[in-house]
């Protein structure tokens, strides 16, 4: 009895042309994005904000260029591996967006931080600055918090939205579908974490050029939050809750 034809249960591997295609899209894209990054960071330092007067860097304009920097680069994370994960064009372009927009915003900010003299990264935690900033007003100035016990930083563990180490690890494993549906779920929750930065950073930014920058932000990802609202809807998807 001839063997059974086992083709349709076993997965079928790339072809070596396919394969090879996505070999090379890697280092590419890799490349792509580090010229993103040096070109941001030029212009961050071209366009760099007057340090004299009232445009002088304060604790929020560092603050958000540092957090939102960290928020960014999961982004381009996340994008970098739906874009070369994805077989869907809608969601190819819309990875493609995000990585080359959010990966120029990075070096724009990094290239400030280094202007002032701050560090690219904050030590004390994410958002502090939010928080010392809010608590000062209330406060008479002094930048604490007395009546919730909040540390002094006002720093939180973590910035709503951001995806754990395990689901960039199930987006990296994740095919077709599953891929693209994971993606705009986890986009989606990481631009709403995003809001409150973006609208604070806005508002309360000493400088003209982060509060000019956290409104740009704040505009394009609210479009592209219903964009991702729609797709995901499309393709059976739900919206995950803000964590």
């Amino acid at each position: 009895m001839p063997d059974a034809d086992t083709s349709e249960a076993e997965p079928r591997p790339e072809s070596g042309l396919r394969a090879q295609l996505r070999g090379q899209r890697t280092p590419l894209l890799i490349i792509a994005a580090i010229a993103l990054l040096v070109i941001g960071f030029g212009a961050g330092v071209l366009l760099s904000p007057d340090d004299s007067g009232d445009s002088a860097p304060g604790p929020v304009d560092i603050g958000f260029a540092q957090d939102m920097s960290a928020h960014h680069t999961q982004a381009v994370e996340m994008s970098g591996i739906a874009l070369l994960g994805s077989t869907d064009p809608a969601v190819q372009r819309l990875a493609y967006d995000i990585l080359t927009t959010q990966q120029s915003q990075i070096g724009r900010m990094q290239g400030w931080l280094q202007m002032w003299g701050a560090p690219a990264r904050g030590t004390d935690g994410y958002m502090g600055w939010m928080h010392d900033a809010q608590s000062a007003d209330q406060h008479g100035g002094d930048g604490h918090d007395h009546d919730s016990g909040m540390h002094e930083t006002g720093a939180m563990a973590a910035m709503p939205g951001m995806a754990s180490t395990e689901d960039i690890q199930r987006l990296r494993d994740a095919r077709g579908t599953a891929l693209d549906v994971l993606f705009l779920q986890l986009m989606l929750r990481h631009h709403e974490g995003g809001v409150p930065m973006l609208e604070y950073g806005a508002e309360h930014a000493g400088t003209g050029e982060i509060s000019i920058l956290a409104g740009q932000m704040l505009a394009a990802q609210q479009g592209e939050a219903r964009l991702i609202t729609d797709m995901l809807t499309a393709r059976g998807g739900r919206p995950l809750p803000l964590n």
